[in-house]
């Protein structure tokens, strides 16, 4: 409420709480500044040297592997933005308690803020994919700047007596009105708003357009016929039923599983892949020009993450073109355990730093590994490997499919642990006999009398052999197969079922052509892929 001064005027008198509030404003603020000053820095540097990108890796790197099993059963493709989402309100909280700090220590509250930098710039310097010190920059510039802000803007906030400039005969004793500087601190506080917002805005677009040469190489690149082009689909492969999942897979629609923040992006013309190691006797460096200029085949291949539960969505087919890795690998005179070779490990790594460990004997042994280019028809998509990917049939994903792939270094297993191995995965990984039902949905209430029951099944290297489908405790039945692509290829199945009103539970099961029918115990994803049979509960009405 106003207060009438000795003066004659009215000034409102301070509320006690708006100065703490005023105080967690500034530090959101100056959080907000560092980060994006942080953003506009990187744009210079690179865009994985970010504050939150390089914390977020450092994160997903010393997260438990059952804790990231759980962020991508939970949240799926979505466990990055998750992640970062999950570093933004921590630093948010954080923040706003060293803006209420900041009114009582000053100095303390920006030293804070500094500590924010150093935790940026050690993450960025300590990626496997780290460039060098300049890496530590964009923390340390963006750390600065919110520092000084909140120490400017806290300055504000202070209270000071102010004596009266011309004191009335006989008051020399009046104390001074307790007073903050309002007009500086809405000025400061405005213009860094401001000021943060547009270099945020356009460090974000100058991130965006550093991939621009690779985005350039990738439009430019058309891709050679295959020397050896893949079959054509059966006719028959692809079942006509409402909610059975496409043959093919499209590029958009495939999974993505990977510890990739920021995807990177590689311009074909500057790529390089050495090959080099235990057994190697030829050692050689090839340009992503020399790859093309090698035959290349065209397969059909379905992928399956390792960290797909029992009926989850982590597996698509693709038609693949690329090299033969065994011929490469052959060239260099690498030769597999079983002819004597010293190898028995292959490892992958990736420009981001990701080390992928392969079987030798599995990438040597006459199925179509392949270091691939191309997907449906068209280069790699970003997301999925430009310009250059591992793609192994029969191996789950982190024991095979590198991305972004740029080494291949022959060891062995007692030597040397790839990334996946150290957070307790297993070394080797073929992928285990599965189906899943894809119509009719859980809780689904379809009405009785015929209901196509239908789906998918996959034993990649070993092919489907029979699929057979179980109502509530009855006996198992044989579902009609669709016709087989390849045997490194999943299999649609369907079966018309007689349904009957009232609770039902549906199950699937696959035998492969070994014989092996898909078990019923059921195994998490850890340490080796999830196994058990896939059940739907649907009410018929």
């Amino acid at each position: 409420m106003p207060h009438v001064t000795d003066d004659g005027k009215k000034r409102r008198i301070p509320r006690a709480g708006i100065r703490p509030v005023l105080g967690a404003f500034s530090g959101a603020l100056a959080g907000f500044s560092a980060l994006a000053v942080a953003e506009f820095v990187s744009a210079w540097v690179r865009p994985q040297a970010g504050p939150v990108v390089a914390v977020g890796g450092a994160a997903i790197d010393r997260t438990p592997a059952t804790v990231k099993d759980w962020a991508i059963r939970n949240f799926g493709t979505d466990d990055k933005l998750v992640l970062q989402l999950g570093i933004l309100a921590v630093l948010a909280l954080f923040a706003l308690t060293l803006g209420v700090l900041a009114l009582h220590h000053r100095p303390g509250a920006a030293a804070g803020v500094l500590l924010f930098g150093v935790v940026g710039a050690a993450a960025a310097l300590g990626r496997p994919d780290s460039a060098g010190l300049g890496d530590a920059l964009p923390s340390a510039v963006g750390a600065f700047a919110g520092a000084a802000l909140l120490f400017l803007l806290a300055g504000r906030l202070e209270v000071r007596e102010r004596t009266p400039a011309r004191p009335d005969a006989g008051q020399e004793n009046v104390p001074g009105r307790q007073e903050w500087d309002r007009r500086g601190f809405v000025l400061a506080a405005g213009a860094a708003a401001a000021a943060s917002a547009g270099a945020g805005v356009l460090g974000r677009v100058l991130n965006g357009a550093s991939g621009s040469d690779a985005v350039t190489s990738r439009r430019n690149l058309r891709l050679p016929a295959p020397a050896s082009p893949a079959a054509e689909v059966p006719a028959g492969a692809q079942l006509r039923i409402p909610g059975v999942s496409s043959f093919m897979t499209s590029g958009k629609g495939f999974y993505r599983v990977d510890t990739a923040l920021v995807v990177p992006k590689v311009d074909a013309s500057a790529w390089r892949l050495r090959v080099h190691g235990q057994g190697v006797a030829r050692p050689v460096t090839l340009s992503f020009d020399d790859l093309l200029r090698r035959e290349l085949i065209e397969r059909d291949i379905t992928l399956t993450c390792v960290s797909n539960e029992v009926g989850g969505p982590y597996v698509g087919n693709a038609r693949w073109i690329g090299v033969r890795l065994a011929d490469l690998l052959a060239e260099c005179g690498i030769r597999p355990p079983s002819r004597g070779g010293p190898a028995d490990q292959l490892v992958a790594r990736s420009v981001d730093g990701m080390t992928i460990g392969s079987p030798l004997e599995d990438v040597m042994d006459g199925r179509d590994a392949l270091l691939a280019v191309g997907m449906n028809g068209e280069p790699l998509p970003f997301d999925h490997g430009f310009p250059v990917r591992m793609v192994v049939p029969g191996l789950y994903g982190y024991v095979s499919a590198c991305k972004w792939i740029e080494d291949i270094e022959l060891t062995t297993f007692d030597a040397y642990d790839p990334y996946w191995v150290r957070r307790k995965w297993a070394r080797e990984a073929p992928i285990k006999t599965q189906s899943r039902i894809d119509t009719p949905k859980p809780f689904a209430r379809p009405a009785s009398g015929t209901v196509m029951v239908a789906g998918v099944a996959w034993a990649q290297h070993r092919g489907i052999d029979k699929v057979e489908v179980r109502v509530d405790d009855g006996p198992w039945q044989e579902a009609r197969l669709a016709a087989e692509d390849s045997r490194d290829t999943w299999r649609q199945w369907s079966f018309p079922w007689q349904a009957t009103k009232g609770g039902h539970t549906l199950t699937v099961r696959a035998t492969d052509r070994t014989g092996t029918v898909q078990t019923e115990k059921r195994a998490r994803t850890l340490p080796d892929g999830a196994s058990g049979r896939h059940s739907v509960v649907l009410t018929v009405d």
